[in-house]
């Protein structure tokens, strides 16, 4: 994969920002392409993400090659939520904090969640157990009967950046404004082994009793009573321990923002709406991203291949566009200030309706076996 040729960009300006917003016959999306690299430089080993039952998200192409998952769109959304939370009171303020209502649940022992933090954002069971419920549930009535999505701008915008669905209330669904997903071209998976060794013979030094089958073996190896090698996983399909994967043709962060689901927005300030969560999103689009996605997983751009930002428009056509953090955040700041940023809230969570929705969804699954 090859990053596209380098032409003198466009600079993009506010009102350029305003029309992408506003005009129905504008253009499509921007995209932006970034090569990264490991820390321990090119070709050097990284590990993707692993999930239960497959290990690494791999798939092979047509031609034989494979295409590894480094960093998932779920996964890049709730890295780049948290840009907009208010920090510690220890440290620095963050000035992205003011362009978002700032929402915390609060838990009977004191502890506080910010809603930036709920994986399901405006939609999540925390919000719907809290004292919020009933405004969540109005915002997403709002949208789903007269296509308002200021209501929830007023809460939740981030919930309209990068998607909210109300799977639990009244199945209201915003698609994501902005989406970023990153893949490794090409690769190789590696393997490891390992072994673990005890400081002592635990039976040689009659601290304990031999090992009188296989399961009080593995329970010694699992407590670190007994040498442990990581070689297979011993699961009943004796696979080799994963060791991380080589990319031959690069890692590379692909990053869209549609303007046709922006566009979509409307509400009684539908103008406003728009270009106010335009700022956000090119604020998170923009934002120098954290490249410490787990452990050995650490990237950072490739100062050889800078970012590219793409214009698309309706037929397709691309051009080069100098879109930077500086100038979204500007223009972000500016249009909050025009939509009017919802109020800040602390609302406590309500254990009485969590409890009510876990013995509602209880009966409702006894109630269906029951008619089987």
């Amino acid at each position: 994969m090859t990053q596209p040729t380098s032409v003198t960009p466009t600079i993009v300006t506010q009102d350029m920002l305003d029309s992408w917003a506003d005009d129905l016959h504008g253009p499509v999306a921007l995209h932006m392409k970034q090569r990264l690299v490991p820390v321990e430089g090119e070709g050097a080993v990284v590990f993707p993400p692993t999930y239960a039952d497959i290990g690494y998200s791999i798939d092979t192409l047509s031609d034989g090659t494979k295409v590894a998952q480094i960093d998932s769109v779920g996964a890049q959304a709730n890295r780049m939520e948290p840009l907009f939370k208010k920090t510690p009171t220890d440290r620095p303020p963050n000035p992205l904090a003011a362009l978002v209502p700032q929402i915390e649940i609060v838990l009977g022992n004191d502890k506080t969640v910010s809603i930036l933090d709920a994986g399901h954002r405006l939609g999540d069971a925390l919000v719907r157990s809290s004292e919020l419920a009933d405004d969540a549930a109005a915002a997403f009535a709002a949208y789903q009967e007269r296509g308002d999505a200021g209501p929830i701008a007023k809460l939740a915008p981030t919930s309209i950046v990068f998607g909210v669905w109300d799977s639990r209330g009244g199945h209201a669904k915003l698609p994501r404004i902005v989406q970023s997903v990153i893949r490794a071209w090409d690769v190789d998976v590696l393997h490891r082994a390992a072994q673990y060794n005890p400081p002592i013979d635990y039976v040689a030094e009659g601290e304990l009793d031999e090992a009188g089958d296989k399961s009080e073996s593995d329970s010694r190896s699992e407590l670190g009573f007994r040498h442990a090698p990581a070689i297979w996983r011993d699961d009943g399909r004796k696979e080799r321990v994963l060791g991380g994967i080589v990319a031959r043709d690069g890692i590379w962060r692909d990053v869209t923002v549609n303007l046709i689901a922006l566009r979509a927005l409307n509400g009684e300030h539908g103008s406003a709406l728009r270009r106010y969560v335009l700022g956000l999103t090119i604020v998170a689009a923009t934002d120098p991203q954290d490249g410490f996605l787990r452990q050995g997983c650490l990237l950072t751009p490739d100062p050889g291949s800078p970012a590219v930002w793409h214009l698309v428009n309706r037929g397709g056509e691309r051009s080069c566009i100098d879109l930077t953090a500086d100038t979204a955040v500007a223009y972000a700041q500016d249009r909050a200030k025009e939509f009017g940023v919802g109020a800040d809230r602390s609302v406590a969570f309500d254990r009485a309706r969590a409890r009510t929705a876990i013995d509602l969804k209880k009966g409702g699954k006894a109630k269906k076996r029951g008619s089987g």
